[in-house]
């Protein structure tokens, strides 16, 4: 996969995913140093939702994710809560260097699975791996607990721009997979006769497998 850019126009799909976990872990520069290669130290707290978008190959497809960064804060989980809706991929995010963070991941994947799609894929990241000094969890938890929660795991360093290419990217590329399945999986449906000789035809949510295009300005 690479990010070459290329207009919007020629997106073939749009990806929905979101960034959750605690406040402070940082989701918000995690996406900045995505989206645009940027990075804030001094990153103030998300209020509400912010977006940002990223155009990327998968094979000879052009994907546009839509990438949501919501709030951390406890006031905010009525409103982040909703945007699961729609979400393809998510980021769960942690704080190596904060215990409690990783401990609230739970309460975090309870509510994915509640509002988000079954299919939904999940990337566990453990951030700020540049602040080896200060670590409170250890790589082998993180891994077991993705283990545990058959999901996707990687450490990043936003600071050091560490593995946050690749976290992303490897959200996008199974998101693609799975939506390319359907969609082959839909076809086969419906050109299969059943018994009685005739065509049966499934409605398949068009938002899941149909390729999107969306008109405007994104960065690659």
């Amino acid at each position: 996969m690479d990010n070459t850019s290329v207009d919007e126009d020629s997106c073939d799909y749009l990806f929905k995913t979101v960034l959750i976990g605690d406040s402070a872990v940082g989701k918000s520069n995690l996406l900045s140093r995505f989206a645009k290669d940027e990075f804030c130290l001094d990153s103030k707290p998300t209020i509400g939702v912010e977006f940002a978008y990223r155009n990327t190959k998968v094979g000879d497809k052009t994907v546009k994710a839509q990438i949501w960064d919501t709030a951390g804060q406890e006031r905010f989980r009525a409103i982040t809560s909703s945007y699961y809706r729609g979400a393809l991929g998510a980021m769960l995010v942690y704080d190596i260097t904060r215990r409690g963070t990783f401990e609230n991941l739970k309460k975090w994947l309870h509510e994915l699975r509640e509002f988000g799609d079954r299919d939904m894929v999940i990337v566990l990241v453990g951030n700020k791996s540049d602040l080896i000094d200060l670590r409170e969890v250890d790589v082998e938890d993180g891994q077991k607990l993705a283990q545990l929660e058959n999901l996707c795991f990687m450490e990043t360093s936003a600071k050091d721009n560490l593995n946050v290419e690749d976290a992303f990217l490897q959200m996008i590329t199974k998101i693609y997979e799975i939506a390319s399945q359907k969609s082959l999986d839909a076809k086969k449906k419906e050109s299969s006769p059943n018994l009685d000789g005739k065509k049966e035809i499934i409605v398949v949510d068009a938002e899941e497998v149909a390729p999107t295009k969306q008109i405007g300005c994104c960065r690659s």
